[in-house]
């Protein structure tokens, strides 16, 4: 049952995939149905779940699901990746390769190679407050106050 990403709760479970690209505006717009078709048809163990499914920034697909109404089975968390699949294939575009950080740099998303992390943080490209997008969020809630987030108070700490 799709439920449009505004109304999920605060609790609500997220997985959220990163493009290596932006979409475009016109690809966003020919995802809408499909974001809608899948949160609307995605059942776990033939119950409906209450999901959604969205473009954030032109360059993050989130689906989101409130786990109080049902929650995801292996084979209904499969089947998102499916279409996270068929969403790559669709537009030529790479969101599974979790290999990259997403930072807000000279206000443009700019992605970092994971092995590039400690020398962009010694020469200063990254600093302690510079907007990191944590796609470890869990819930709804952390997607609205804290996403992005200054990088030091996130797992990237550590680097700082």
């Amino acid at each position: 049952m799709y439920v449009p990403f505004a109304k999920l709760p605060a609790s609500a479970r997220l997985w959220i995939y990163q493009a290596n690209r932006p979409f475009t505006t016109a690809e966003v717009e020919a995802l809408q149905p499909a974001l809608q078709h899948f949160a609307a048809d995605w059942t776990s163990h033939g119950r409906a779940l209450a999901a959604s499914a969205a473009v954030f920034h032109h360059r993050f697909l989130v689906i989101g699901l409130d786990e109080a109404v049902a929650d995801a089975s292996g084979c209904s968390i499969d089947a998102s990746v499916r279409f996270v699949r068929q969403v790559e294939e669709q537009f030529g575009i790479e969101l599974l390769d979790k290999s990259r950080l997403a930072f807000l740099l000279q206000d443009e998303i700019q992605l970092l190679d994971r092995r590039e992390l400690k020398q962009a943080v010694s020469s200063g490209m990254l600093l302690p407050g510079t907007p990191y997008f944590d796609n470890t969020i869990g819930t709804q809630a952390q997607l609205q106050t804290g996403w992005p987030a200054p990088a030091a108070s996130t797992w990237l700490a550590r680097y700082f």
